[in-house]
């Protein structure tokens, strides 16, 4: 039997505490072998930290009443015996709502009021302002009150028609989208303009964030949900209802927020819901069964979706099968098919993007620490044949050598200063580097763009201005390769005369690829032209809304160029500690040297003893290089395979592996 989404989800959760765990521990070996610098330690904690926290967004879209808070209640919490998202007839979820856990903040929901929206902050920044929301407890032993609890989701207000203008649910261009005025001519808006739901659910702790959208309208209004909270989801669940296919509404949401959606394409399900509606005793099971597959083939065929990621299903047959433990009825429901979907476009998927950027960091990871292994080894060859070269000589030979290598050590510490200066080279490449990806650099780059939105009147020649601020911050980027090729060719050149004059083994890691940030960057520009269109002049109008948008893109903006900072920062730091620490390792084969040095004249039976010593240096690092290469090369095995839920791997860091004496 096919393990459902939650098993699947909950074996990715037992193998990221495992893994993460694993890497622990390899730290925790390398320290006590004294392979542990401030470059290893920080790659290491990022690793951690990557597999640690990894979060899997997973995004529900839908217009009004397609049954998307039903279909959550069926996959996540049929645990709790009733539905816990409200799920009635009509308009449920009112406004965006995030659920996840946080550890560290009570079980919580928290409601952002709407007339936050007359001002230009963004949710992302009201976040970081509590005071601002409701909080509401939730009691996590009564069902009951959580229910309850986040009804509130659904709270509407009634307001004037020029209010809800502003506030972004009236469009003079649009009236067939509008909400219908009353007797007193108001209309009808939600109460909140973003809820956060923070429950110690088993998924949610483990990594799983949902994001349940409410509909067209209110999507459309709040830019930041397009620009940056669908964009960055995981995979994205976009609910029809099954009598009634794609309609216009559908399309249009389906078109404007979600057809193009580059980062998750193979992850976009289509799921026709309420298929029970279709169950009558007037029909055979043949031909309701031909009546869905109709169905799916053109709703595939309107969304341009492979026809395997259109899933027909009942969420609400599904829970209630769930809750009486009917077999039978879950398996008509669909609901499996769809969990075995989920659980293929997203934990797989996930895992395995997961596993290749922890594997390209365990290789960076192993050259770095080899690297050091075989600078010790080198420095032992050395002494090695020092002492056989003093076998049976005189005491003036012995002396002669001891001098020799104090002379070697002089000019080696009279080239500090050289190093220092190259040290000053690179950190003022590496300013100006991090000045053109900086916050600086970015709002200066969107002046124009923010003139050009917040004027007033239409904005004639908007889109000129919006393609050119794109061009600009494409070259920027480019310019920030080109500059880490110039500190690439500054470092090279200055490792390779080190490498010469002092036998150092320095290489500098090829400059990282920014294509990445690049296609990055291509979405953001995609994703934001819907706004700028003539279609939306009315809108754009209105000085609010142009804020709030200008507000979305710089803050999806700063995080793409923060992201090609850090990845050269990292970059930087790997390339300059291998020169600390060779230099650290030289320094301190300079004095074992000179110790050995002393001792042999100290007492001629010295110099066998120290001999053997070195014979069991070099057996001791050959030791640890094996051990090394075996414990990384299962950690980058360990994501392969079908890991046993916590078992993990036996790493023995009791004890280091045995150095001489």
């Amino acid at each position: 039997m096919i393990p459902s989404f939650n098993e699947q989800f909950d074996q990715h959760g037992a193998w990221r505490r495992a893994f993460a765990q694993q890497l622990r521990q390899l730290g925790q070996w390398m320290s006590a072998n004294e392979l542990m610098n401030a470059a290893v330690q920080e790659r290491l904690q990022n690793l951690e930290e990557q597999v640690r926290r990894d979060k899997v967004l997973v995004a529900f879209v839908a217009e009004f009443s397609r049954g998307k808070s039903e279909l959550i209640n069926a996959l996540f919490f049929a645990g709790f015996g009733r539905r816990i998202m409200p799920a009635s007839a009509g308009r449920t979820t009112m406004c965006p709502t995030e659920l996840g856990y946080d550890p560290g903040t009570p079980p919580s929901l928290r409601l952002l009021p709407i007339e936050t929206r007359l001002q230009a902050t963004g949710v992302a920044e009201w976040r970081l302002r509590p005071e601002r929301w409701v909080e509401v407890p939730l009691d996590m032993d009564d069902a009951a009150q959580l229910a309850s609890a986040f009804e509130r989701v659904s709270q509407v207000r009634r307001v004037s028609i020029d209010e809800a203008r502003a506030l972004g649910f009236w469009h003079d261009e649009a009236q067939d989208d509008n909400p219908v005025p009353d007797a007193h001519g108001l209309v009808e808006v939600p109460m909140w303009r973003h809820a956060l739901i923070n429950i110690p659910h088993p998924l949610l702790a483990q990594g799983l964030v949902i994001l349940d959208t409410p509909g067209l309208n209110a999507v459309g209004a709040e830019p930041e949900l397009t620009i940056n909270l669908i964009p960055q989801a995981h995979a994205v669940v976009f609910i029809l209802g099954a009598d009634t296919g794609v309609t216009r509404s559908d399309l249009n949401i389906w078109r404007e927020h979600l057809g193009e959606l580059a980062g998750v394409r193979e992850a976009r399900l289509a799921v026709l819901n309420k298929i029970d509606m279709l169950w009558d005793t007037l029909s055979s099971p043949t031909q309701v069964q031909a009546q869905l597959e109709r169905q799916c083939l053109t709703t595939a065929e309107m969304l341009g979706l492979p026809l395997a990621q259109v899933i027909p299903v009942s969420a609400h047959k599904g829970l209630l099968a769930k809750i009486q433990c009917d077999d039978v009825l879950l398996e008509a429901s669909g609901l499996p098919a769809l969990e075995e979907a989920l659980a293929q476009g997203i934990v797989g998927r996930r895992q395995s993007i997961l596993c290749s950027t922890v594997a390209v960091g365990l290789q960076a990871l192993h050259e770095q620490i080899e690297r050091t292994l075989n600078v010790r080894r080198r420095d032992l060859d050395e002494q090695m044949l020092e002492l056989r070269s003093l076998r049976g000589k005189n005491a003036s030979i012995i002396e002669t050598m001891r001098v020799r290598i104090q002379n070697e050590q002089q000019e080696f510490d009279a080239s500090a200063a050289r190093i220092q200066a190259v040290r000053a080279v690179h950190l003022r490449m590496l300013r100006d580097l991090f000045q053109q990806l900086g916050g600086r650099a970015l709002k200066a780059e969107l002046v124009e763009l923010g003139e050009a939105l917040t004027s007033g009147g239409l904005k004639l020649g908007l889109r000129k201005t919006y393609n050119a601020t794109f061009e600009r911050l494409r070259t920027t980027l480019q310019g920030a390769h080109t500059k880490g090729g110039e500190i690439h060719a500054m470092l090279d050149g200055t490792f390779r005369q080190l490498n010469a004059e002092y036998g150092f083994a320095l290489q500098v890691p090829p400059v990282p690829v920014l294509d990445g940030f690049v296609r990055d960057l291509q979405e953001i520009e995609q994703r934001h032209q819907q706004y700028i269109g003539v279609g939306n002049s009315l809108r754009l109008a209105q000085p609010e809304f142009a804020q709030r948008l200008l507000r979305a893109l710089n803050l999806r903006l700063r995080a793409t160029f923060e992201g090609a900072a850090n990845e050269l920062e990292q970059w930087s730091k790997a390339a300059t500690t291998q020169l600390d620490t060779q230099l650290r390792e030289r320094k301190q084969s300079f004095t074992r040297r000179i110790e050995a040095v002393e001792r042999i004249q100290a007492a001629a039976d010295s110099l066998i003893e120290r001999i053997t010593e070195i014979e069991e240096g070099e057996q001791h690092l050959i030791a640890l290089q094996e051990r090394l290469k075996t414990m990384i090369g299962e950690l980058v095995a360990m994501p392969g395979g079908l890991l046993a839920a916590t078992s993990g791997l036996d790493i023995d860091i009791s004890e280091p592996v045995p150095a001489p004496a």
